[in-house]
């Protein structure tokens, strides 16, 4: 017997945990709208959070100084990125014979940072929490011990939440392409070696501007 039963709404924040196809298949007859930028420009506050771990800014700069600067740089480094990403995974997608576009593309990779945007909560609890030792890469002697390890379980959930959105955008590109999951996770990875090659490229081009513009003429 079939079932004519309506199907419940789509609520696209909350489905696509665990209903990414759904989520891509509905969202793909649809414009790129605001949620797609707001979720760019989470993933991009998040990058520039892990990388000021990375560099250690919590000896430097206060936690506020910090989130400050995240708040202004991420997000247009967010939506730039997620273009970006739409561009070369719309062109790899029409040379292995998809035929996505790309806003659908726009849609995936914003919509598969929806574990970013739980990942930049934790993120500002913690904060909240330890202060400017949340960027700090190695957590200071002095720091309370239940801190230290809270830090490090939050770094450890944030992994696993990276993890989860790769998921989402190989799940994605899957839906969108119309193949399989492992062509589809061999099109990520290609995407992500370019993407990885021409970051690279354009950090060594900005170091030897930098190194250029230094030089003044004897």
């Amino acid at each position: 017997m079939v079932d004519d039963s309506p199907r419940p709404p789509l609520r696209p924040l909350q489905d696509v945990w665990l209903k990414p196809r759904r989520v891509f298949r509905e969202l793909a007859l649809t414009p790129i709208g605001l949620w797609d930028y707001l979720l760019a420009a989470v993933q991009g506050i998040v990058s520039v959070l892990v990388l000021s771990r990375g560099q250690s800014l919590g000896a430097k700069m206060s936690a506020a100084q910090v989130l400050g600067e995240a708040a202004l740089v991420g997000p247009f480094a967010g939506v730039l990125g997620v273009f970006v990403l739409a561009a070369i995974y719309t062109r790899l997608g029409r040379r292995m014979g998809g035929q996505a576009t790309r806003p659908q593309l726009f849609h995936v990779f914003a919509f598969s940072g929806v574990p970013m945007l739980a990942s930049l909560i934790l993120w500002l609890v913690v904060a909240e929490l330890t202060g400017a030792a949340s960027f700090m890469e190695t957590p200071r002697a002095d720091l309370a011990l239940f801190l230290r390890i809270l830090l490090r379980v939050q770094f450890l959930l944030h992994g696993l939440l990276v993890l989860w959105s790769s998921l989402l955008q190989v799940m994605g590109l899957s839906e969108m392409q119309g193949t399989t999951v492992r062509r589809a996770f061999g099109m990520w990875l290609l995407g992500q070696l370019i993407t990885w090659v021409a970051a690279v490229l354009l950090l060594l081009g900005l170091g030897a501007l930098g190194i250029m513009s230094g030089i003044e003429p004897g």
